[in-house]
C-alpha cells in the first residue's frame, strides 16, 4: 500500500503518478466499451473500470458533451447519437470503394488518364483508390495519402457545400503565408462557379504541368461523402477537354450516389439523368 510521509502532505503527486494523455484516451475508451453493454448507473460503471466514481464520472461527463454518451437521470449511461453518425460514415466509406470501384474503371478506360477516390478527413483529402492513366506522364499519388483541399481539384469538389467563410479558413491555413489576397479573390471566385456547377477543376495549382476534372459523391439527402477525380498532364488537358470531362465526370458521380439513395434532382448542378461512361466511349 502507498503512503505519504509527513514531509510531503499536500504536495502534488509525482508525475508518474497522472494519467497521460493515452492513458486518459484508453479509459474514455473503456467507459464506451463497458456502456456498449446496456445502460448503467455510475457506481456500477465505477466498479467494471476500477476506478474511483469521481474519475469514472469526469470522463462519462466529457463523452456526453460530445455527445458520445447520454445520461438519463435515475437509470445511468447509455451509447449516444454521434457513434451512430461514426459508424453510419465508417460504414459509408468501407462502402465506397467497391461500389465506385466499375466506374472508375470504365472512367479510366474511356479517358487513358489517372482517376482517384477520396473522402474528406481531418480537412484532408484522403485517397481511397487509384487507377494509373496510360499515358507516358505519371501522376505522383499513392492510396493513403492525404492532399491539401484548396489546391487539387478533388479537395475542392469535397468542399463544394462548405461556406464561403469556412472556404476562407481553409484557403488561408494553405496558403495564407504564401498567396496574395489577389490569389484568394481568384480562388473565391472559382469556388463560387465550381459549386454552381457541381465540379471543381486543378490547373496546375497542386503539381506542376498537372490537371484535373472531379465532382463529388453523394448520399441520401444530398450530402458529400467523396469525390472522384480525373488528373493528366496538362498537354493533354485542354480547356475544351476539361470541359468535356466535366460532364462525363459528373455523369459517373451522380451514378455513384445513386447507389448510396441520392437523387438526380438534388443535384445543385442541374444534370441530365446520369449514366456512367459507355464501354468503348473515348472522352
Amino acid at each position: 500500500m502507498n503512503t505519504v510521509s509527513p514531509k510531503n502532505k499536500g504536495k502534488p503527486a509525482p508525475a508518474a503518478s497522472q494519467p497521460s494523455g493515452s492513458q486518459t484516451l484508453f479509459r474514455g475508451l473503456d467507459v464506451l466499451e463497458a456502456v456498449s453493454g446496456g445502460t448503467i448507473g455510475l457506481a456500477e460503471l465505477a466498479e467494471q473500470l476500477g476506478l474511483t466514481r469521481s474519475t469514472t464520472h469526469r470522463l462519462a461527463s466529457a463523452l456526453v458533451e460530445r455527445r458520445y454518451l447520454t445520461f438519463a437521470p435515475g437509470e445511468g449511461y447509455r451509447l449516444g447519437p454521434k457513434l451512430l453518425e461514426l459508424g453510419y460514415n465508417a460504414n459509408l466509406q468501407m462502402d465506397v470503394p467497391r461500389v465506385a470501384r466499375p466506374y472508375l474503371q470504365e472512367l479510366a478506360d474511356a479517358s487513358d488518364d489517372t482517376i482517384h477516390l477520396g473522402v474528406l478527413e481531418e480537412w484532408r483529402a484522403l485517397y481511397l483508390d487509384k487507377i494509373p492513366g496510360r499515358r507516358r506522364i505519371e501522376i505522383s499519388s499513392r492510396v493513403g495519402e492525404r492532399q491539401p483541399l484548396t489546391t487539387t481539384g478533388l479537395g475542392k469538389a469535397l468542399i463544394l457545400d462548405e461556406s464561403e467563410s469556412r472556404w476562407r479558413e481553409l484557403w488561408k491555413s494553405e496558403c495564407g503565408n504564401k498567396a496574395s489576397s489577389a490569389d484568394w479573390e481568384t480562388w473565391l471566385k472559382r469556388m463560387r462557379a465550381y459549386a454552381q456547377q457541381g465540379y471543381a477543376f486543378d490547373l496546375e495549382e497542386n503539381e506542376d504541368r498537372i490537371r484535373c476534372v472531379a465532382a463529388p459523391i453523394r448520399r441520401a439527402g444530398g450530402r458529400i461523402v467523396a469525390a472522384i477525380s480525373v488528373s493528366g498532364a496538362a498537354q493533354y488537358m485542354s480547356d475544351a477537354r476539361m470541359a468535356t470531362l466535366a460532364a462525363t465526370v459528373k455523369e459517373t458521380t451522380a451514378a455513384i450516389s445513386e447507389q448510396f439513395g441520392w437523387l438526380p434532382e438534388e443535384d445543385p448542378g442541374k444534370t441530365n439523368a446520369p449514366r456512367p461512361p459507355d464501354k468503348g466511349r473515348r472522352i
